[in-house]
């Protein structure tokens, strides 16, 4: 009697510490727009302020948009790591931003081969954003912008060596770039440029993720050319 009575208190015991790991293994907390966080660096993962960012190891310090719907955090702890994942019900065009600033810096630099990756990047993006969730009409608008944008994208990515070309589609793409914005918003700070002596004044404008001025129209030779008309 008295062993049946020991296996029957360690089963008890073992069942309470199987489960009490279950428990610490994952932690899923909900919580709304205004207590999130994203990365910098990767303003599709977001999370609790301060949480680490599993890509590049980044605090998550940036505000989340107050519009975003709520998002579910998942918070997997291990023996080595702890890994936070999300899923984020709002449509996001943190994805068409990151690739387009790439392209932005590209032209920076006078890297027209750069520029046409970065254009191919971008033009993929837009093909394969999801949209269902949207309403109809927030629908259309998407995809009357994402079909303008796609068109100057392809014309970017097909034509590496051809900067002034590029720039010319780059000028028309980043208008946009900056109806998307207006439109869904933005976890990211961002600034809206203009330089004057591109195009003779008519369509010189980029959007940016620095104040400081950096011309993706002249590159080098103006540089500094420009001025930061809004911010997002």
């Amino acid at each position: 009697m008295k062993t049946l009575y020991i296996i029957a208190l360690l089963a008890i015991t073992l069942t309470s510490c199987n489960q009490k790991a279950k428990e610490t293994e994952a932690v899923e907390t909900t919580t709304t727009a205004s207590e999130l966080y994203a990365c910098s660096m990767h303003p599709e993962v977001t999370g609790e302020k301060g949480a680490e960012c599993p890509k590049c190891g980044m605090e998550l310090t940036e505000p989340v948009n107050q519009d975003a719907k709520a998002t579910t955090t998942t918070v997997v702890e291990t023996k080595s790591e702890t890994v936070v994942t999300t899923s984020q019900s709002a449509f996001s065009i943190n994805e068409i931003v990151t690739n387009y600033l790439k392209l932005k810096n590209a032209l920076v630099k006078d890297d027209s081969k750069g520029a046409a990756n970065a254009g191919k990047a971008l033009y993929a993006t837009l093909n394969t954003l999801d949209s269902k969730s949207l309403d109809a009409k927030l629908k259309k608008e998407y995809v009357d912008i994402a079909d303008d944008a796609k068109e100057h994208a392809e014309h970017i990515g097909d034509n590496p060596g051809k900067i002034e070309h590029q720039r010319e589609h780059f000028a028309m793409l980043s208008k946009d770039i900056n109806d998307l914005i207006k439109t869904f918003g933005t976890t990211q700070k961002l600034y809206q440029d203009y330089c004057p002596m591109y195009d003779e004044g008519k369509s010189g404008y980029w959007i940016s993720e620095t104040k400081e001025i950096k011309n993706p129209y002249f590159g080098s030779q103006m540089l500094t050319c420009g001025s930061v008309k809004k911010t997002f």
